[in-house]
């Protein structure tokens, strides 16, 4: 990892991945050196967090276009006055959360997000916490030959049974009102190599997830699923883990195709509001 960094102050959470970074203040500006600089830490160490953040909406989403274009989700509630931002929220009646298991966002899109910017406006009082787990160390892990076999095989994704008319079936759809819809729109689907090149840093990365990955190319659903299984259960074993602790103001900034993500349901009775906005993405290679 690069350890070079003049501008900021870089803190890593874990040998795995995460880092707390200092000396950045959105609301005063970033400048481009340290904008840079604020960038390679986020390919050095796939998940980056501030803290003591104090912005508008606004100001998230010039911040978030600096990134790169913005993937407006079809199916969050979006902030009533800033559109392009998603609510993840959960009142203190409510009792599911939005993201507790684990995945990566978007990988049912042709162009799978690149980044999520999450921003807490406000927490519980304990609780709520953010587990991130990197894909890079999951894929050096893997034994050669497992990762020989999976550097042939791509798999598909959609969202159709995660977000379209069924995914709700047998769940209290009163607890979800406000927060998940527009189910209509859960068309897509998505081919993407299961070891991939990772975009910027050109490490390879496995690349399945339990919430949108439906099954390997050229192989039944009955086939895919114990070697899925087993791929998801390895990659969050807890050494290729992160763990963060929100409070008001804090913001993560995480690579989607480099990390799988899963938010605690640990806070019934108390309030929980997330400004996130979706960075896009390109099309991925395999890893050759």
């Amino acid at each position: 990892m690069n350890a070079s960094y003049s501008t900021i102050q870089v803190s890593p959470l874990s040998p795995a991945l995460g880092a707390e970074i200092d000396g950045i203040d959105i609301a005063a500006g970033v400048g481009d050196d340290q904008f840079a600089e604020l960038r390679q830490a986020f390919v050095d160490y796939s998940v980056i967090f501030l803290r003591d953040q104090d912005i508008t909406e606004d100001q998230h989403i010039a911040f978030a276009e600096r990134w790169g274009a913005i993937n407006v989700n079809r199916f969050f509630q979006p902030v009533a006055t800033h559109p392009r931002i998603a609510e993840v929220r959960k009142e203190p009646h409510q009792k599911a959360n939005i993201g507790s298991s684990w995945h990566t966002d978007h990988s049912y899109d042709g162009l799978p997000a690149l980044g999520s910017i999450l921003y807490a406006r406000e927490v519980p009082s304990v609780g709520g916490d953010t587990l991130f787990a990197s894909m890079y160390a999951a894929y050096d892990a893997l034994s050669d030959g497992l990762k020989r076999m999976l550097s042939t095989l791509k798999a598909e994704h959609s969202s159709r049974h995660a977000f379209g008319a069924g995914a709700y079936a047998g769940t209290d759809t009163e607890d979800l009102g406000g927060r998940l819809g527009n189910t209509a729109a859960a068309t897509q689907d998505a081919v993407h190599p299961v070891v991939i090149r990772h975009p910027l840093s050109g490490r390879p990365a496995l690349y399945v997830n339990g919430d949108f990955t439906v099954r390997f190319e050229g192989w039944t659903k009955e086939e895919s699923q114990p070697l899925l299984d087993y791929l998801y259960a390895h990659a969050r074993q807890n050494e290729f883990t992160c763990r963060f602790r929100w409070r008001r103001g804090s913001m993560a900034i995480w690579d989607n195709p480099a990390t799988h993500h899963c938010a605690l349901n640990d806070y019934h009775g108390e309030r929980r509001l997330m400004h996130r906005i979706t960075i896009e993405g390109e099309p991925l290679a395999a890893f050759a």
